[in-house]
């Protein structure tokens, strides 16, 4: 794999990452552009003891353009885009509207006493470009090219975690308008955040109670019980596992373990990584053809914090869709949004089994 690091017209990264030695990345960005905006703020809500970014300049960002004026797609004659290149294998950027930044600009005002804690929302936003292809979509693509978007998650993971400040880098991909994507373009994104999310510290406190409870790795004990059970389990190899979480909160929920306990996607080994794309390919392929149209989902890397509690963390993706049936979506309605407390419409055993199904 190639790696070309070059700067936009604004002054943001991009990297290519190409499966061949011979791409011409010499093409340079020729758009007149503002300066990218200064780092967003982050303000600590003290009863639920969680930060909540403020960025305002993200109202101004691309929602849903036609194709012909797609900022993802390589530039042509007349559409100068966020890819100078006229093609590409992998690409990733700074997101020109980010919520996370390391551009900091003057101070934060801390006003409100006790109310307050108020901070630079320090970090950094990328979107990762799949394929150049507009119309293709993730479960189109070759477990090669997975394999070279895995490489790119590993390699801006690792640098990622490296900047001063970065508590937890993650990975992502929102699919479909139900879902809230605002570029039909096959992308994802990556987060570099300055704290460590609520999710993420309320998963390790599971674990560290578990460890000290029973003497194990909570996520592993998990994975060896459903592998175990079966019933559960959609996909799986030599390396990997998917299976639908006893306590499902989604209708179409899917969690995928490598059966090695690593902390984050730079620990991989090759073999892993070549084994990944074809398991996940399938079980896109099975999501996709269980209602005959494509799924909405959100397909979310669970990595370990980059300092704290490594020991406790076991790498995982979580893939879930908010289809339940055809023409019907699950929506967080009273229960779920006010309170937390996720009522599913769908037995986790009989999504597996359709799961399954889908595939035969």
């Amino acid at each position: 794999m190639k790696r070309t690091l070059i700067s936009l017209a604004d002054g943001r990264d991009l990297i290519y990452y190409d499966e061949s030695d011979d791409s011409d990345r010499s093409a340079v960005d020729k758009r007149d552009l503002p300066p990218p905006p200064p780092a967003s703020e982050i303000r600590y809500d003290p009863v639920l003891d969680e930060w909540v970014a403020v960025a305002a300049h993200r109202q101004e960002r691309t929602f849903l353009p036609p194709q012909n004026e797609c900022p993802l797609c390589p530039s042509r004659p007349g559409h100068l885009t966020e890819i100078p290149a006229d093609s590409y294998h992998v690409a990733v950027f700074e997101n020109r509207f980010p919520s996370f930044s390391d551009r900091l600009t003057g101070e934060i005002a801390d006003a409100d006493g006790i109310l307050a804690g108020a901070r630079h929302g320090f970090g950094r936003c990328e979107v990762v470009c799949f394929t150049a292809d507009h119309d293709s979509t993730f479960g189109a693509l070759t477990p090669s090219r997975v394999r070279t978007v895995m490489e790119a998650w590993a390699d801006r993971t690792a640098d990622l975690s490296a900047l001063p400040g970065v508590e937890q880098v993650f990975c992502f991909e929102n699919r479909g308008e139900e879902i809230g994507v605002t570029l039909h373009h096959p992308h994802g994104q990556i987060y570099a955040y300055p704290f460590i999310t609520p999710r993420t510290r309320r998963m390790l406190g599971s674990a560290r109670r578990h460890a000290e409870d029973a003497g194990g790795n909570l996520f592993a004990d998990l994975l060896a019980a459903e592998r175990s059970v079966g019933d559960r389990v959609v996909v799986s190899n030599e390396h990997w596992t998917g299976y639908v979480p006893r306590a499902a909160r989604w209708p179409f929920e899917v969690h995928i373990f490598p059966h090695r306990r690593v902390p984050d996607l730079p620990a991989l080994t090759d073999a892993e990584r070549d084994a990944f794309g074809p398991l996940y390919l399938d079980l896109l392929r099975r999501l996709d053809g269980l209602f005959g149209t494509p799924m909405p989902y959100i397909a979310a890397w669970h990595q370990a914090p980059v300092r704290a509690d490594r020991d406790l963390a076991y790498l995982h993706l979580q893939l879930f869709s908010i289809r339940r049936a055809p023409g019907k979506l699950k929506y967080l309605a009273g229960s779920e949004s006010a309170m937390g407390v996720f009522v599913n419409d769908l037995r986790p055993e009989d999504a597996a089994r359709m799961l399954r199904e889908s595939g035969s």
